[in-house]
């Protein structure tokens, strides 16, 4: 399997055929790359061909197949790591012989971890290291139809990945080749599960179909900017629909794609790798914005005059408006003066970053683009395999503040609530072993979002609420605030508690402390209760809130845990307009009634 096959270049049907559509038209020598002992490793298209091919064969020796071909009968293989080459390797392999993937989230707890692998009835499990593969050591007593783990990292009396590169006999060789036959573009190819509003995850379950229609479409969008033979930096979870479509559209459209090492490490990865677009969450793009800011406040003299100079015109930055001529030079010169070195640490060659999973600020929009940074800010959802719409390159085609036009072939329709409806090839098969769930969204063909939006100009998608109690974080993870509130009043400490974070950095909570439980606990101190209000400005009252809190928050992921929290001076009430007549919490009421509250978590 080591000499170079001659294969028709057709358009690709299934997933694994933007490989070897790859090999055939444009084979790269960088396809996937990663540090490894302080050097980018590169595997070149044919190197991924056969190390692919060499998976498949090996799991098939191991009696791993596609079962009777249904949804059921197939076999269900996880991948739990951070973005790797040997990550997409295992993808495409586990494909090819008919088997379906189930991508998780390398930081999830355990509870759920657990729940995912009983749900899907997972035979076998790729890890990252050594950290992952002790968190399925601790659950697999409860995981009987688990049946074997291998790991990416070398971890002592493990089994390794590169166990499975052994060469591959022509007997098996033409088996890998009938299994890849039987493979249809309308089969199943993955579940990705996704924290639904009960907290109790949903496994969206997608073909071939669904995903290869949203890169065809997808493509488009990144064509425009001529990324052939370009680089792309990838960091954003593998397991992630966004990421996921976004690294096979790479793969058809003949982008090198490097694997960060680490958040911490990728603005030194930036400058290496010197990439032509990369794939975000608003969050990082803030997290860039504040470091730009931290820096800028550091100047003195003309220096900081020129910064802020420069600022403050990117900040008036428009699209398809007229600018005036001296803005214009302004612009120009402030772009020579500071935006250059905007540019020279994200590597000097990025055209475009692609924004999706959350709203971004239209601030940061408007000020990146003025530094020649162009944010393509999009809109999906995992069922929508996940893109709905984007903004493109092209200006004409972009608008601030939206997430830009439709995907070619992918329908919207705004129903009369507001919600947006979507129709296209793209809207997942339905939710894995739920197809009560799967009715409630899909009707008539149409995927109900749970979002409310506005076409604008008839061509721009805009987002202007959420139907659903779920939220998203500014880094595009969902939130269920009622398991963590369920969970959190089991203290004694806590009555009720409102969890809040739509759109920013962290989780954070509105809490009224038992009011009737601290009177006890001063009695018990031999102190005189002071008074609610006085109770929520005292220390050590916070001190054990927050150990309440502290304990708690180990049932959730990171992401879904409280940060911060204020204390209420008083209890929510029906007559206060907080709580419904069911005593369930009308969130947006206080929402608005205490946001300076909520601010004050959040500050700038």
């Amino acid at each position: 399997m080591q000499n170079q096959i001659t294969v028709q270049v057709n358009k690709p049907k299934r997933l694994f055929d933007c490989l070897t559509y790859q090999l055939a038209a444009f084979p790269l020598e960088d396809m996937l790359c990663s540090k490894e002992d302080g050097a980018w490793k590169k595997y070149s298209t044919q190197e991924v061909y056969d190390k692919v091919n060499q998976i498949s064969a090996a799991l098939l020796k191991l009696g791993f197949t596609r079962g009777d071909g249904t949804t059921e009968g197939r076999d269900k293989i996880a991948i739990i790591s951070h973005n790797c080459p040997e990550w997409m390797m295992v993808d495409l392999a586990i494909q090819q012989i008919g088997a379906v993937s189930v991508p998780v989230y390398p930081n999830i707890n355990n509870n759920e971890l657990q729940f995912i692998l009983q749900d899907a009835r997972v035979k076998m499990v790729f890890v990252g290291d050594e950290a992952l593969y002790q968190k399925i050591n601790s659950i697999q007593s409860k995981l009987p139809a688990l049946e074997a783990v291998f790991t990416f990292k070398p971890v002592p009396d493990a089994r390794s990945w590169t166990d499975l590169l052994a060469a591959v006999d022509s007997e098996t060789e033409q088996q890998v080749k009938q299994c890849r036959e039987l493979v249809q573009e309308s089969d199943l190819a993955t579940i990705l599960y996704t924290s639904g509003t009960t907290g109790t995850p949903k496994g969206v379950m997608l073909s071939h179909y669904n995903i290869i229609s949203n890169v065809f479409s997808s493509s488009l969008i990144i064509e425009e900017i001529g990324v052939r033979g370009k680089r792309a930096i990838s960091f954003l979870p593998l397991n992630h629909a966004f990421e996921r479509m976004a690294t096979y559209c790479f793969l058809y459209c003949g982008v090198s794609i490097y694997y960060a090492e680490s958040m911490d490490k990728i603005g030194e990865n930036l400058r290496e790798v010197k990439p032509t677009l990369f794939t975000t969450v608003p969050r990082l793009l803030e997290k860039v914005y504040e470091g730009i800011m931290a820096k800028g406040s550091e100047l003195t003299g003309i220096k900081r005059k020129l910064f802020y100079w420069a600022l403050g015109l990117a900040e008036q930055f428009e699209i398809n408006k007229p600018l005036s001529t001296s803005y214009k030079l302004q612009l120009a010169l402030a772009n020579k003066l500071i935006f250059s070195k905007w540019r020279e640490a994200l590597g000097g060659e990025v055209k475009s970053i692609i924004t999706g999973a959350a709203a971004c600020q239209v601030r940061l929009l408007k000020v990146f683009t003025a530094a020649q940074l162009v944010i393509q800010e999009g809109y999906g959802l995992t069922e929508a395999s996940p893109i709905i719409s984007g903004n493109r390159y092209s200006e004409k085609n972009r608008m601030f503040g939206t997430v830009g036009p439709l995907l070619k072939d992918v329908e919207v329709k705004i129903a009369e609530d507001g919600e947006i409806l979507c129709k296209g090839p793209n809207v997942m098969m339905g939710y894995y072993k739920r197809p009560d769930l799967t009715a409630e969204v899909i009707k008539d063909g149409w995927l109900h979002t749970g979002d409310i939006g506005a076409m604008i100009e008839g061509k721009f998608l805009k987002i202007t609420d959420r139907k659903k109690e779920l939220f998203k974080t500014s880094g595009g993870k969902y939130v269920a605030p009622q398991p963590i509130e369920n969970r959190m009043v089991e203290s004694g400490w806590i009555e009720q508690i409102m969890v809040v974070g739509e759109l920013q950095k962290f989780v954070g909570a509105l809490i009224v402390p038992a009011f009737h439980m601290l009177k006890d606990w001063y009695a018990a101190q031999g102190l005189p209760y002071p008074g609610d209000h006085a109770v929520v400005a005292d220390k050590q009252v916070r001190a054990l809130v927050k150990e309440a809190v502290n304990h708690y928050n180990q049932f959730f992921n990171p992401v879904e845990q409280v940060k911060q929290f204020v204390l209420m001076p008083h209890s929510w009430t029906i007559g206060g307009g907080e709580l419904t007549p069911t005593l369930k919490l009308k969130r947006k009421v206080i929402a608005e009634k205490y946001a300076d509250l909520i601010g004050s978590m959040y500050p700038n």
